[in-house]
């Protein structure tokens, strides 16, 4: 089956955006904690290394899921798949 030129740039941009938002998981989870001992700066009152493995690191997820969800949403309205709520 032959793909479109439309459904190959949803595609591409799809994983293109699913790469980099790895790539900054993957920063936020194993690099910072890796580096956490040399993190030795005080962030909002707590050693950097704490804030990001108490707080940071889930806010980041979270912000991860949110832009992904928005981007999705437009990148579907942008090729036309985006689902139609029917009341």
């Amino acid at each position: 089956m032959k793909l479109t030129q439309s459904q190959e740039l949803y595609w591409q941009k799809n994983l293109r955006i699913t790469a980099v938002l790895m790539a900054i998981w993957f920063v936020v989870t194993f690099v910072v904690g890796f580096f956490a001992r040399e993190l030795n700066f005080t962030f909002f009152g707590w050693p950097f290394s704490f804030w990001m493995g108490a707080q940071g690191s889930l806010v980041i997820y979270v912000a991860i899921i949110g832009f992904y969800a928005w981007y999705m949403n437009r990148l579907d309205i942008e090729h036309g798949v985006a689902e139609v709520e029917e009341d």
